[in-house]
């Protein structure tokens, strides 16, 4: 499951911000106070997701090329 989280992190992040997007839409009677409390995790978690892919971009760019298929 982690290895999952690890791999779709930025579709995760996305589809939890959507998710939240939405209900604050729809829900009408959330508190003011509960809503800004859930956009300051997401953007939080936003962050961590930024660290996970750039520490998956750092270490693509220090392996070698995969060699082309030959026909």
């Amino acid at each position: 499951m982690i290895d999952f989280i690890h791999a779709h992190s930025t579709r995760l992040y996305a589809i939890a911000a959507a998710a939240l997007s939405l209900i604050a839409y729809y829900i009408h009677d959330l508190p003011t106070g509960l809503i800004l409390a859930l956009v300051a995790a997401v953007l939080g978690t936003g962050e961590a997701v930024q660290r996970v892919e750039n520490r998956k971009t750092a270490k693509a760019l220090h392996q070698d090329p995969p060699l082309p298929t030959q026909l």
